[in-house]
């Protein structure tokens, strides 16, 4: 019971008036800034998954042969597994098919200087050794888009950007990181909003290869001035909520991070660097 002053009212106690207001205060904080990432892999801070991706990402292109793209690939679809994700990688992999096209064709018969031919198409050959850089390539490229896709699928962009800021980044890092981050993204709804726009104009962006072709230009106007508008736009906002000044910001997001994850950052990213530099030097020889 809080005591009572000669006049016969109680005195509110100090500590429960703090609590009431830190309670409410709380309370009134954005969603984001309370969310506390949860589940598997996802419970590792944003810095950690981001040098696993980096470093898994240098393997795949940096190591010689087949074995540095292999593991990358085994690696990513366990954590993958592990986190929960491994379902919504298929979209990354199908977005590969084109240059993994590319890459096939082009290695496989316009390999330079290589003389054992396996199969003639026409006037084109192709060879084994172009088919076996093309396997490797194809390999490296698959490994990286999914290292980069498992970061994306398992991190949010304002949770990397608060971690960001908070070991020190600046303002103008974190903001052209979380710009080239929301770019593509961005660009794809905006280019889908373009279209539908213009369809329900009757523009026609269906149908055989000249009609779609004589249709980018209507759809190319809109998306540039409409980026330059968003730009000039952002730029007034940013300024707004005083952007350019020169304090150093409160960072109210703190996500989790303890030593060990700090020891495995460090165990990557220094073990990473060694193999590829290790393997350009051929001083790791590896299948």
């Amino acid at each position: 019971m809080p005591p009572d002053d000669p006049s016969g009212s109680s005195i509110a106690d100090p500590g429960s008036t703090a609590a009431r207001v830190a309670v409410n205060a709380v309370a009134r904080l954005p969603a984001y800034v309370l969310r506390v990432p949860s589940g598997p892999y996802r419970s590792l801070n944003p810095l950690t998954r981001f040098v696993i991706a980096i470093a898994s990402a240098a393997v795949a292109f940096g190591v010689r042969g087949w074995t540095g793209p292999l593991a990358v690939l085994v690696l990513t679809a366990a954590l993958a597994l592990y986190a929960g994700v491994a379902r919504s990688l298929r979209r990354f992999v199908l977005a590969t098919i084109p240059i993994v096209v590319s890459i096939l064709l082009v290695n496989s018969f316009l390999y330079p200087g290589a003389t054992d031919v396996v199969l003639r198409v026409g006037p084109l050959a192709a060879t084994g050794t172009g088919v076996t850089v093309a396997l490797q390539a194809t390999l490296r490229v698959v490994a990286f888009a999914l290292s980069v896709a498992l970061f994306s699928l398992t991190t949010a962009t304002d949770d990397f950007l608060a971690d960001l800021e908070r070991r020190g980044a600046g303002r103008r890092l974190t903001f052209i990181i979380g710009s080239a981050i929301g770019t593509i993204p961005a660009m794809a709804s905006r280019v889908t909003e373009i279209v539908e726009a213009q369809r329900a104009r009757g523009l026609d962006t269906e149908g055989s290869v000249r009609r779609r072709i004589r249709g980018i230009v209507p759809l190319a106007g809109p998306m540039v001035f409409g980026v330059l508008s968003e730009v000039e736009e952002r730029t007034v906002a940013l300024e707004a909520r005083a952007f350019s000044a020169p304090a150093r910001r409160t960072v109210m997001r703190v996500l989790p991070d303890d030593g060990v994850q700090r020891a495995l950052r460090w165990l990557v990213g220094l073990g990473s660097l060694i193999l590829v530099a290790a393997s350009i030097a051929g001083r790791f020889p590896l299948p």
